[in-house]
């Protein structure tokens, strides 16, 4: 097929509502033409307005031929239910982050989606980041030499807001605090820099307010193939985005200058081995938009998706590490 790839957004909430805005800068490639949310009354005006059939149910974008592929910005228990009923339809699946809360079900969706010769992309977008993208071309190609080590911190306050009901700040959905929000892009990088992780130790604890799964992180990973990664977040402090790594032939420190809901580019540290320490400023990108198009473009048979099958198992069993660390207060290994 030719055109863009046609989508039913699944769940309109804060991060739907990005992904909505993002792609109307895209639509050579990608277009919204469903999109599902439970409660409609809540963006009924917004999907009317761009002209967009708005239902409550998940089916409804299932059984409609015109749609390609689901997006879906669900709560994170859902997912792996919602990419078997999309297998089932014949639709590619762009999952937001975690892509699972466990590694059967991580394992279950990627085998699901490769059997059925479909596309399954994940929502870490902070590879989309031009300094992060730089980065790990930086790391592939040898220059930064053997990584020995990675130091990253995501925190923002956006959830002191939520209603202590919110699915977000749930046990069932989001345990360890801001692990699944911000810290699991964390661990993606590590896993696709460092490979397979094998044990963690995290400590969770609720320091400065009334979250209920806690408003501080802190996890230690060794990895199997050696080298380390220590990877913290707050959800009771002002925006925070770094992300450091430390190689035998240089290293990169790349801080956001704003969370990636309205990104305003990143300032980068530098240094190569036998060179002076660098200090540069990278200007706005839209990683969101970039990693939807890059999937889009995957499904019409372009270039392959760039998060492999085993990048998103192998961060799934250390999420799940992580969960259990965070109960057990010891360090777990990672199944």
């Amino acid at each position: 097929m030719a055109g863009p790839v046609k989508i039913a957004l699944v769940g309109m909430g804060w991060w739907g509502q990005k992904m909505l805005a993002v792609l109307e800068a895209a639509p050579e490639d990608i277009r919204v033409v469903r999109a599902v949310e439970p409660n409609v009354d809540g963006v009924r005006a917004l999907c009317d307005g761009k002209g967009i059939p708005l239902s409550a149910d998940y089916a409804d974008a299932l059984a409609d031929p015109e749609v390609e592929a689901v997006v879906l910005a669900t709560p994170h228990s859902l997912h792996t239910a919602q990419i078997a009923a999309a297998v089932a339809a014949g639709k590619h699946i762009f999952c937001e982050k975690p892509l699972a809360l466990t590694k059967a079900e991580a394992e279950q969706s990627v085998a699901l989606c490769r059997d059925a010769g479909l596309v399954l992309g994940m929502g870490h977008e902070r590879r989309w980041e031009p300094p992060v993208a730089e980065m790990l071309a930086l790391a592939d190609a040898g220059t930064l030499g053997r990584i020995h080590q990675i130091e990253a911190n995501f925190s923002h306050d956006k959830f002191l807001s939520l209603d202590r009901g919110n699915w977000r700040l749930k046990a069932d959905q989001a345990p360890a605090g801001g692990m699944t929000a911000t810290g699991i892009h964390l661990l993606d990088l590590s896993v696709r820099l460092l490979g397979p992780a094998e044990s963690v130790l995290c400590i969770c604890e609720q320091l400065s307010s009334d979250l209920p799964q806690g408003d501080t992180v802190a996890a230690y990973v060794k990895f199997k193939g050696g080298g380390t990664s220590y990877v913290s977040a707050s959800l009771a402090n002002p925006f925070m985005s770094r992300f450091t790594v430390y190689g035998s032939g240089g290293w990169i420190d790349i801080r956001d200058k704003a969370h990636v809901e309205a990104p305003d580019g990143w300032i980068v540290t530098s240094a190569m081995k036998g060179g002076p320490i660098m200090t540069t400023e990278v200007g706005k990108a839209e990683p969101v938009k970039d990693n939807l198009v890059a999937f889009a473009r995957a499904v019409r048979g372009g270039a392959a998706y760039p998060i492999t099958a085993d990048h998103l198992v192998n961060n799934i069993a250390l999420l799940e590490a992580v969960f259990r660390s965070a109960l057990s207060g010891r360090i777990e290994t990672v199944a």
